[in-house]
């Protein structure tokens, strides 16, 4: 079905750039990398189960120098709905450029979403963080090729200290999902192309460094429709994808990451 087509050809994987909402980084002075492996107890993007009564293991490795990054990220589903093993089924390349003026941050770069039994899709963007307290940012989406439409994110975020150099991080985001065309995704009971204010993430972490390499953080998320619109298309396609027509979900899990 269309909606189906539509959800796989955009699956990018929110869990793997992080649960925390997301800030643009300064450019670094020094050549780094960092190496993470996540699990996590489900794949959510968006609103859109990717992943059910399975666990998901997401590898990420990242590269920079002075502002410039390379990102290579995947999606491990250990029992992927209608299978009877583990699949391999999505590898994303994201290439970036951070940079500060004044108090903002900023980051641009492009996405390319390389899916298994779906058409590959691509995506530019622009994020741009203001340094002050709850630190808003404002992240705009532009999907190019396989599902042309825009994606518009508004996030907060908060850092409790808790001891020494561990500390807990509170994100909010909110998103709005505009697409281009009902041939690509449409309201459900309508032929009026998709355009609402679609979901909702709240997220935790606790980032705990291990000796002067490592860090293992802990995750939650909560996922939710916010709009009406948003949680008839949102059940819909869930319900299509994991046969369960749900808008909200709790999930979370585990990251181990090295950089140096």
């Amino acid at each position: 079905m269309k909606m189906k087509r539509y959800c796989r050809g955009i699956a990018a994987g929110l869990l793997g750039c992080g649960l925390i909402a997301t800030s643009a980084v300064a450019a670094e002075e020094v050549p780094y990398a960092e190496l993470a492996v996540s699990t996590y107890s489900q794949y959510i993007w968006r609103g859109f189960a990717f992943s059910q009564d399975s666990i998901v293991v997401q590898p990420s490795l990242t590269v920079g120098y002075q502002g410039f990054s390379v990102n290579l990220w995947g999606n491990l589903d250990t029992d992927p709905v209608g299978g009877d093993k583990a699949s391999w089924n999505e590898t994303d390349l994201t290439l970036a450029y951070d940079w500060t003026t004044g108090p903002v941050d900023f980051s641009a770069g492009y996405i390319y979403y390389g899916l298994e039994g779906a058409d590959d899709t691509q995506e530019l963007y622009l994020s741009a963080a203001y340094d002050v307290l709850l630190n808003p940012t404002l992240t705009i989406y532009r999907d190019f090729a396989a599902a042309p439409g825009w994606y518009v994110t508004l996030g907060v975020s908060h850092s409790i200290a808790l001891r020494d150099e561990i500390a807990l991080e509170l994100g909010a985001q909110a998103g709005y999902l505009w697409v281009s065309s009902a041939s690509t995704l449409a309201e459900v009971g309508s032929d009026k192309a998709y355009r609402a204010l679609h979901d909702g993430l709240i997220s935790a972490a606790v980032p705990i460094p291990v000796g002067q390499y490592f860090t293992v953080t802990p995750e939650l998320a909560y996922s939710f429709a916010l709009s009406s619109k948003a949680r008839d298309l949102l059940k819909e396609a869930n319900s299509e994808a994991i046969g369960k027509d749900k808008d909200n979900f709790i999930y979370g899990g585990i990251t181990l990451s090295m950089a140096f």
